[in-house]
């Protein structure tokens, strides 16, 4: 009997599984949207180094949706491209793929709603955003802005293991509400770098400055693939725990920012799908990266207005009124070097063959980093310099 009843079971066990799956590749499709747009935005502001967290700035634009209403509400899960997805009868739907998804690819420690002490956070409020987006709802005193500071980075500092130890520099008197995340990557490569063949090697930030950085060096079997419509190759580089890497170096007549005009969820995931396997020598940086950055303006581009106003509503958060959310300020932490975390003497034979194409990167690229079931886009960022943080 229990046989029979496993035989009846194990299809639409098969089948509910199918379904959660499709659904987490939808918003992860959507949230490389979303993520592309963002890092559009961002990057265009700057001719410098830049990385942010896609994802992280997905889960914490959904926070703030779990709290707001009305036009506010709409923008957000417009703005993240997920209004679509919601279905009449399932009000959680959303927030239970989207805690899928961070669970799944999570490279989050910080999520944090900062209010001012006149602000008293709904509780339900405060144990949904834990449940689903493991978001902490804390009071600050913003009228002394060196202990609000404190509070904040201290925060920060203690959930990243002091990966990240200054989240804000200033803070405003008059802020009701502040949202922070903050990342670090953490990835370990699963073809390591020798860190004996690593040697300085110039790299050209652009034809008037050249630096010498020190260059990684391996040669093995690596997935590659080329657009000639942008003129780029792209690298894929594994790291483990699912977790992927790729790299795009722009043709030496085509400029970085022609790239990220082009850039788009679709196309990030032809991309994908062109990687073929093939022997070659690659050359990358050695480079870290550190930025906190505001994404309100950034945010306002994209549609995201209402709740930075007076007419925000964010009555799901607090009773408390006029509440509008002062800053969305995100900070990341990205290294990248042998290991792909910390340098180790990792062992590889770069004489595999002899003389495979080689490709290198000595001037300003991009790369994406992304979860390889879902193709969800976890970073992107652009190195113009690998000698600044």
């Amino acid at each position: 009997m229990g046989f029979i009843e496993l035989l009846i079971c194990a299809p639409i066990l098969a089948l509910c599984v199918f379904g959660q799956t499709a659904d987490v590749e939808e918003l992860a499709n959507k949230n490389a949207d979303f993520a592309t747009r963002l890092y559009s935005a961002i990057s265009s502001a700057s001719d410098e180094n830049v990385v942010i967290s896609t994802l992280g700035a997905t889960l914490g634009l959904a926070t703030l949706a779990a709290g707001a209403g009305g036009t506010s509400r709409s923008e957000l899960l417009q703005g993240i491209g997920v209004a679509s997805m919601e279905k009449d009868g399932e009000p959680e739907r959303i927030q239970t793929l989207l805690q899928h998804l961070r669970e799944t690819t999570s490279q989050i420690q910080a999520t944090g709603l900062f209010t001012s002490q006149q602000v008293e956070a709904d509780s339900s409020f405060t144990s949904k955003v834990k449940q689903f987006y493991n978001a902490d709802v804390q009071k600050v005193n913003y009228a002394d802005g060196q202990m609000a500071k404190g509070s904040i980075n201290d925060y920060v500092r203690g959930r990243t293991g002091a990966k990240i130890s200054e989240m804000v520099k200033t803070v405003d008197p008059q802020t009701m509400a502040m949202f922070v995340s903050a990342s670090y990557f953490t990835g370990q490569w699963q073809q390591p770098f020798n860190v004996n063949n690593t040697q300085e090697e110039r790299f050209y930030v652009n034809k008037y400055n050249i630096v010498q950085v020190p260059m990684m060096f391996r040669s093995d079997k690596y997935y590659l693939a080329y657009d000639p419509t942008l003129k780029v190759g792209i690298l894929r580089l594994p790291c483990e725990e699912g977790i992927t890497m790729l790299v795009l170096l722009p043709d030496e007549d085509v400029d970085y920012t022609h790239i990220e005009e082009a850039i788009s969820g679709h196309v990030f995931r032809g991309w994908v799908t062109k990687l073929k396997k093939t022997k070659l020598e690659v050359q990358l940086p050695r480079f870290s990266l550190k930025q906190s950055s505001s994404l309100k303006m950034s945010l306002s581009s994209l549609g995201i207005k209402e709740i930075f106003e007076g007419s925000a509503d964010l009555s799901g958060i607090s009773s408390t009124a006029g509440l509008k959310l002062s800053e969305v300020v995100q900070s990341v932490a990205f290294e990248v070097d042998e290991t792909g975390g910390s340098v180790s003497d990792a062992s590889s034979n770069p004489f595999m063959d002899p003389l495979p194409p080689r490709l290198t990167f000595n001037r300003p690229f991009i790369f994406v980093v992304y979860h390889e079931a879902t193709k969800c886009i976890l970073y992107i960022g652009r190195v113009v310099d690998p000698t600044k943080n």
